[in-house]
């Protein structure tokens, strides 16, 4: 099978074209990938001819196909995107008035289990190449016409998997979108999402490129994480916080936590004043996110008026936000990506 470019770094890049080659051939072909955006080698036309025929006959870019696309009455697009391997993965673009935000996947699949995710009934496949991470935002990007308009693409590492699981891909595949001879994307505009891998975050933490962290908590007690959440029969509450309150936070940044309201299950007043105690000491935001209901999850979404006294609650300690959900008539919103049909 020939090999992918797209997930090489600079380094990598000369290593392929070999020793014989002058060092700027390999900074144009990186140039032609994530700066030009091209689909094909063969549209390398700083490239002698002969050199790009013969990149072209044992690489490819390496770009996903779309096996689906669906379209939300809202704006919002699902892809299903088949890989090289045959396997497919579900990208998101949310478009807004001042900005738009793609959600991507970091593995095929995901391992983690949590009890309100359609993704967990997947279980895990494979993880992702940093050049299948990347590949999603260039390929939705372009289909979508957001090329070179990085100062409002945001990108949300909350599709299919757990990306610290994956942690080396999803580093490599950051470094790629932030490089200003790359994607050109900020680091500030990129976020990853954690069930709560407590050694791995300690070590993005040490990361000098990465994206922001956003935990996803979901309960205010042990007990309740633990049977929504069965990861943390592994990380404990109690050592997600401090691991969280141990994060080397940029001067720019804060801590995300993220919550989904499940209707007579973790969305009382007395939840939301737990929570509070629980996050007292940490610079952080949260955001709320009334359940996207879907087929064989066992829970039901809370109403408007539970959600508005939850996010009051918090307010009073951290800024809180309600996530309107995007796309829920196609499957494409937090939670529902499983490769249903729409």
């Amino acid at each position: 099978m020939p090999q992918a470019l797209l997930g090489m770094e600079l380094s990598e890049i000369r290593q392929v074209l070999g020793p014989k080659q002058p060092e700027f051939r390999a900074r144009q072909v990186y140039d032609a990938l994530y700066h030009q955006q091209v689909r094909d080698l063969v549209q390398i036309t700083a490239l002698p001819c002969r050199l790009r025929q013969e990149l072209a006959s044992e690489h490819t870019v390496g770009l996903p196909a779309v096996e689906q696309r669906y379209e939300s009455t809202d704006g919002a697009r699902r892809y299903l995107l088949r890989l090289e391997d045959g396997r497919t993965v579900e990208t998101v673009w949310m478009p807004e008035e001042t900005r738009d935000t793609l959600c991507i996947s970091s593995q095929v699949g995901c391992p983690v289990d949590c009890k309100f995710c359609m993704t967990a009934l997947m279980g895990l496949e494979r993880n992702l190449t940093a050049g299948e991470i990347v590949g999603q935002v260039l390929f939705v990007a372009r289909d979508n016409g957001l090329l070179h308009q990085g100062a409002r693409l945001n990108i949300v590492m909350m599709g299919m998997g757990e990306p610290l699981l994956n942690l080396p891909n999803v580093v490599k595949a950051t470094r790629i979108l932030v490089d200003a001879k790359g994607v050109g994307l900020s680091e500030k505009r990129i976020t990853l999402s954690t069930a709560g891998i407590v050694p791995k975050i300690a070590k993005l933490g040490r990361e000098p490129v990465r994206p922001k962290l956003a935990i996803s908590l979901n309960a205010s007690t042990e007990e309740a994480r633990r049977e929504l959440m069965p990861i943390t029969r592994k990380y404990h509450l109690k050592e997600l916080i401090e691991a969280c309150g141990a994060y080397p936070l940029r001067v720019w940044e804060k801590l995300t936590f993220e919550y989904v309201l499940l209707k007579g299950v973790n969305d009382t007043d007395a939840d939301a004043r737990r929570v509070v105690k629980l996050l007292a000491n940490l610079n952080a935001k949260m955001n709320l996110i009334a359940l996207n209901p879907g087929p064989g999850i066992p829970f039901e979404t809370p109403e408007t008026e539970r959600v508005r006294a939850f996010q009051a609650i918090i307010r009073r300690a951290m800024p809180c936000f309600i996530r309107k959900p995007r796309g829920l008539d196609i499957f494409a919103a937090c939670g529902q990506l499983k490769r249903n049909s729409a």
